[in-house]
């Protein structure tokens, strides 16, 4: 057995006992009341899911077991003290909810350098889509064709116990994790570089190997991947992705399922796939003012078109933070760092000044900063990564540490087949208490 894994055995069943005392014992407690609102605008504010990895604060942003982006940066191993944090130290945070040491970082390297062979028939997969299938369905379609190597489901299928469910999860799931730099990288090459696959580098770490395999050897886009890779990688459990990576997974689905599901989920327009829709917009604005240098006026009178358009403008606003998000500060210190003379750059932070003072405005928008999406595109296309249908993929590839990681422990806790009521239209008029003129 691992050290890590034996490690986990260690802290996680204890815990799993916790949480079945508080099932048992204390399942009658209230915790909460629920409004028609929120039930009708997304389930916004509800509590009802337990997720460990990570919590979203509304004025401090997201925190790993605790741990603000800043203080992970400063706190996680790195390859040398001017890089970046290596996204297998935030796994191993969020998985065993302790920081890691240098040791603990290497382990998990090696087991997912060990663990990285993808099956041929996988890649064939591939191949046989036509190039211009969007690379998320690409990506989806790939982990969905691994499906059959599910360690989970092959001890279930063996009639595995329940309370050992989390030992095979745990297995898949650094099986998956290990393999899927590899499939994202072989999605990309597919799709923009007509078939000409690079091989993984067993000397590299797992972020700095899809910038290789990807066609990226430069040590800043290394260290740009580092850093994506860890702050994208989770945004506690209620988040498309993560909640429908939950809910499959409760369903014992295997972590190849389970992950795809949310994957799909991230390709929306609403959660992932904003990074996309972000940089179109800002490459359509420079295009419709017809200067890559725009002015803050001109800014301005675009982001009032947009408005008076009916449309968003993508990357502002959160359903939950009330702040400028620290995922974008961290990017912009990165930038500021490493291209502060880039002119998509100064765009980009032209934008940062322009938007919340006209967003703030705008009577129903709570929250009118940047999140996550509003940078991300630029940085990438300064490094000639322009292809911005494939940015979704990256944020898949990070958001698995995440949710991955989550799901194991949803094993450990025994957690049940998710499955809420839900109520028709009439049940809610009468809650209300109000007369419809309409008949249901």
């Amino acid at each position: 057995m691992g050290q890590i894994k034996k490690k986990f055995i260690d802290r996680a069943l204890p815990k799993a006992e916790i949480v079945k005392k508080l099932r048992n014992e204390y399942g009658n407690v209230v915790i909460g009341e629920v409004t028609i609102g929120q039930v009708l605008s997304g389930m916004k504010g509800i509590v009802g899911l337990l997720t460990c990895t990570s919590k979203l604060d509304p004025e401090e942003g997201i925190r790993f077991r605790g741990y603000t982006i800043p203080e992970l940066r400063d706190m996680l191993p790195k390859l040398s003290p001017e890089d970046e944090p290596l996204p297998e130290g935030l796994f191993y945070l969020m998985l065993m909810d302790e920081m890691p040491t240098d040791e603990d970082v290497h382990y998990i390297q090696n087991e997912w350098i060990k663990r990285a062979h993808v099956p041929k028939h996988v890649f064939d997969v591939i191949d046989s889509l036509p190039r211009d299938t969007h690379p998320m369905n690409q990506f989806v379609t790939a982990i969905v064709a691994m499906a059959g190597s599910s360690r989970f489901m092959k001890a279930y299928e063996a009639g595995a116990a329940k309370k050992d469910y989390w030992d095979s999860t745990y297995e898949g799931v650094m099986d998956l994790i290990a393999r899927i730099p590899r499939i994202a990288a072989y999605v990309y090459r597919h799709t923009y570089h007509n078939g000409r696959h690079i091989e993984p580098d067993s000397d590299l770490d797992w972020a700095g190997n899809l910038a290789h395999m990807m066609g990226y050897d430069n040590d800043e886009v290394k260290k740009l991947f580092r850093l994506y890779m860890t702050i994208h990688a989770d945004h506690e459990g209620g988040n498309v992705s993560a909640h429908t990576t939950h809910l499959v997974g409760s369903a014992l689905a295997s972590p190849y399922q389970a992950y795809a599901a949310g994957m799909l989920g991230l390709a929306g327009p609403l959660h992932g796939l904003a990074n996309q829709e972000v940089i179109k917009w800002v490459f359509e604005m420079m295009q419709e003012i017809g200067t890559e240098d725009p002015s803050k006026e001109q800014i301005a009178a675009y982001v009032l078109k947009t408005l008076a358009d009916g449309r968003v403008v993508p990357g502002y606003g959160h359903a939950v933070l009330r702040k400028t998000d620290p995922r974008y500060i961290a990017q912009r210190e990165f930038c500021l760092k490493y291209l502060p003379n880039d002119p998509l750059f100064k765009v980009i932070s032209r934008i940062y000044e322009v938007v919340p003072p006209i967003l703030s405005t705008v009577g129903k928008i709570k929250n009118p900063w940047p999140n996550v999406d509003a940078h991300s595109g630029a940085i990438l296309v300064h490094y000639g990564i322009k292809e911005y249908e494939f940015y979704t993929v990256l944020f898949a590839v990070s958001r698995a540490l995440g949710v991955l990681s989550s799901l194991v422990w949803d094993r450990v806790y025994g957690l049940p087949l998710e499955r809420p009521s839900s109520q028709n239209t009439r049940w809610f008029i009468e809650k209300a208490g109000i007369d419809s003129p309409v008949k249901f």
